[in-house]
């Protein structure tokens, strides 16, 4: 494998996490999805209460991957790493990198004493989901997703 240098990630980095979350969406079939400006990921990152972190992975000064997470509190579980996103870029994808990530997600869950790490994935994604399941992950099935926007909030 090409060398690389995983990292945590750094303001400087938000343009470039940016260009892969839209990457991300693309390829997830929701490319209009992504609405939070670079100003708001900034500071949701690095601001005054950050509330996320990432681990990025350079490749001869690239960002090509990453893993961005927050703190999710389960009344059942108590603190657990709540793995957000997970992006490989496409020509990087088969090289080892996706598990260089979640291996290092894993010393931090070790490291900040949690629970445990709770994620979700696609259920066409057929690639992340074989991948997810060579680590005995367990795949619910049983829960059904729910959000609503800014602007419904607002309308209510």
């Amino acid at each position: 494998m090409t060398e690389f240098n995983l990292r945590v990630a750094v303001k400087e980095d938000c343009p470039r996490l940016m260009e892969l979350i839209k990457e991300l969406a693309l390829f997830e079939r929701a490319p209009d999805e992504v609405t939070v400006t670079l100003k708001e990921f900034e500071e949701a990152g690095f601001g005054a209460k950050p509330v996320w972190k990432a681990f990025v992975i350079e490749i001869d000064g690239l960002v090509v991957a990453f893993a961005l997470y927050y703190v999710r509190y389960s009344t059942w579980k108590g603190n657990r790493l709540y793995l957000e996103d997970l992006i490989v870029t496409e020509e990087h994808r088969g090289k080892g990198l996706g598990k260089l990530l979640f291996d290092r997600l894993f010393q931090e869950v070790r490291e900040l004493g949690f629970s445990g790490m709770v994620w979700q994935v696609l259920d066409w994604n057929e690639p992340a989901i074989n991948f997810y399941k060579k680590y005995g992950a367990d795949l619910d099935a049983g829960w059904i997703n729910a959000s609503l926007s800014k602007q419904q909030v607002a309308n209510l």
